[in-house]
C-alpha cells in the first residue's frame, strides 16, 4: 500500500511539473523606446516588438500608460508560440518638454506584468517662425 501511495505522489508531482512548464513567455526586442529629440507635432507613433518564446498562445489582456498623453494599442488576437507581435504607442507630440513615461503590459505570460519605457524630448519647431 505504501508503494502505491508513493507512486501516486510521484505521478502527481510529475504532472504538476509538466503542467508548470506550459506557459507563454514574452520577449521584447527592446524594453525602452528613445524618441530622441523630436519636433512639436511630429509623428509620435512607435512600436514595441515582441516574440512569444513560450509554448502556449500569448494573450495580451491589457496595456496601460502612466498618463493620458500616451495611447497604447495591444494586439487583439493571441500570439502563437514562436510568432511575433507588436504593441503600438502614440505619444502626444504637441506637449513640448521631456518624455518619461511607462507602458504596462498585462498578459498570461510567465512574467504577467511587464513595464516598458518611452523617453525623449519634444522641442519647438523653429522653422515655423
Amino acid at each position: 500500500m505504501k508503494k502505491l501511495i508513493a507512486i501516486a505522489i510521484f505521478v502527481v508531482a510529475g504532472l504538476g511539473t509538466a503542467m508548470a512548464q506550459e506557459t507563454a513567455k514574452i520577449e521584447f526586442k527592446s524594453e525602452t523606446i528613445d524618441y530622441g529629440e523630436i519636433k512639436k507635432g511630429s509623428d509620435g507613433v512607435r512600436v514595441f516588438e515582441f516574440t512569444n518564446t513560450g509554448n502556449v498562445p500569448l494573450v495580451i489582456a491589457n496595456v496601460t500608460s502612466s498618463c493620458g498623453c500616451t495611447i497604447p494599442k495591444k494586439p487583439e488576437e493571441p500570439i502563437q508560440p514562436g510568432e511575433t507581435g507588436e504593441i503600438q504607442v502614440k505619444y502626444n507630440t504637441q506637449l513640448v518638454g521631456p518624455i518619461r513615461k511607462t507602458v504596462t503590459v498585462y498578459s498570461n505570460a510567465e512574467e504577467a506584468t511587464k513595464s516598458l519605457k518611452i523617453k525623449g524630448r519634444v522641442i519647438e519647431d523653429d522653422s515655423s517662425r
